[in-house]
């Protein structure tokens, strides 16, 4: 590899990510916001369409997210967690009623209490569907495969940093290119501004930065005034504002390649950044678009389905045709006071996707899901849960084959027993990220077979049919 290359690479994309957050220091402008954004207020005739990731940061405790509600299911699971068990009739109004029971193995399932408010887009309105027991794997693996670690496994099992890299790029802490990028790659090409075709609205994150698509970041409530663009406020002076501008934009052939490079995305961030806050200000926000109260990843959401709402004129000629959005709410490493917060959390994520449902007028043309660094134990450790693997998660969308459960009730039997429990409960996954990303993939039109294989390395490894093979 050519190492000027790559070190020019990765000095661009640091650059890329300054956060654009406060504007009180004017030389340390934060122009990550690289705003050059995008979506569409299409009617469903056009081919548009958005991949929103939604991730948990901390680990989601899947074993309070999806909870067997039949007799013997429910015994096991209280048995298993414990004092972390939640009482059966909270329930009551989340059962779910899949069209078809394969891969159940026998149990009835609920969403949890705090999500109970999506149970009908899961039972009525066939717009959510639930991927069980998903996680990172190389390769199939049994548990005693496992146990004698005859088989790749992923790198850095169990580590926060390194498994959400892992999730999102396959590779650990380190990654510089994520499988929600490399979906932006194929369609850099189609889309009129391709700065705005992976967007992230929550820091610096792996999944949504491609081989050649730059991750372009907005502030969670939108794009905000660059300093030196809107007043003459750089140390109060106008002429010190003009040079900053200068500076910043600068074209000079005897300038070094890689502060010309800087200077590019710099200008290419202010420029962008004008043209998104202009167009936003057009985008109707009734009180149905501005959620309320503290919940992060709601304002996420809103600002998501504005820029959506934008993009065919944000982009010119047609606007853009393929979109990733990365967000998250964080808060789930909860290896204490799991019993009072947890549901309090997932109660802020059904709020905020049951709102960007409503939000969106593009019932077919976005697709919306769920990850986290990993699953949790089943086993208690007295108050909350400890880092785990396999775990449960959404996906929404117009799409989206819904009302169905896609892969395998993991079997359980007992602490340390079962084919899928890898020791305290940990879950050994029986479907693969790559299965994911690969569904979601071809539903964003991605068929050249080298981007499929990028996009997810190990599927071939995988015999059969993919357990999200209908998902769309």
């Amino acid at each position: 590899m050519n190492h000027d290359k790559l070190n020019r690479r990765g000095f661009l994309r640091r650059s890329g990510a300054l956060s654009m957050g406060a504007l009180t220091v004017p030389w340390a402008m934060n122009l990550a916001a690289l705003a050059e954004a995008a979506a569409a207020q299409a009617d469903q005739t056009d081919d548009y369409k958005a991949l929103v990731c939604v991730f948990l940061q901390g680990g989601n405790d899947q074993g309070n997210t999806i909870v067997p509600v039949d007799d013997a299911g429910y015994q096991l699971y209280a048995r298993l967690r414990g004092g972390l068990a939640l009482p059966l009739d909270q329930m009551a109004q989340s059962h779910l009623t899949p069209s078809t029971s394969a891969g159940l193995n026998g149990r009835q399932l609920a969403l949890a209490p705090g999500l109970s408010k999506l149970s009908k887009l899961f039972n009525e309105d066939k717009r959510l569907a639930v991927l069980l027991n998903i996680g990172p794997l190389v390769e199939p693996t049994s548990r005693e495969q496992f146990l004698s670690r005859s088989v790749d496994l992923p790198p850095k099992l169990f580590s926060h940093n390194d498994q959400q890299s892992v999730w999102q790029s396959y590779s650990a802490e380190g990654a510089t290119v994520g499988w929600g990028g490399l979906i932006g790659d194929a369609w850099l090409a189609s889309n009129a501004a391709t700065s705005l075709t992976c967007v992230n609205l929550s820091g610096n994150t792996v999944f949504v930065a491609g081989a050649q698509a730059e991750q372009f970041m907005v502030n969670p409530h939108g794009p905000d005034a660059l300093l030196a663009k809107t007043a003459a406020n750089v140390f109060g002076s106008q002429a010190c504002t003009d040079a900053f501008l200068k500076l910043a934009q600068t074209e000079e052939p005897s300038v070094h390649r890689l502060a010309k490079e800087h200077s590019a995305i710099m200008s290419r961030a202010i420029v962008t950044n004008e043209l998104l806050r202009a167009q936003l200000d057009q985008v109707s926000k009734p009180e149905a678009l501005a959620p309320g109260g503290n919940n992060p990843l709601a304002y996420q959401l809103n600002t998501v389905a504005r820029i959506i709402a934008a993009q065919q004129k944000l982009g010119g000629n047609g606007g853009v045709k393929r979109q990733v959005f990365f967000v998250s709410l964080g808060g789930f490493d909860m290896h204490d006071n799991l019993s009072t917060q947890h549901q309090d959390l997932l109660s802020k994520l059904g709020d905020a996707l049951l709102q960007f449902n409503t939000d969106l007028g593009m019932s077919k043309q976005v697709t919306t899901f769920t990850a986290s660094d990993f699953g949790r134990t089943l086993s208690s450790n007295g108050d909350g849960s400890d880092h785990g693997w396999g775990s449960h998660h959404l996906v929404m969308g117009g799409a989206v084959q819904g009302g169905r459960f896609y892969g395998e009730w993991p079997d359980v039997s007992d602490h340390e027993t079962g084919a899928h429990n890898i020791g305290q409960g940990r879950l050994l996954p029986t479907m693969s990220v790559d299965h994911l990303a690969a569904s979601l993939a071809g539903w964003m039109g991605v068929t050249d077979p080298k981007a499929l294989q990028q996009i997810a390395p190990h599927l071939a490894k995988f015999p059969g049919a993919s357990p999200s093979a209908n998902l769309f």
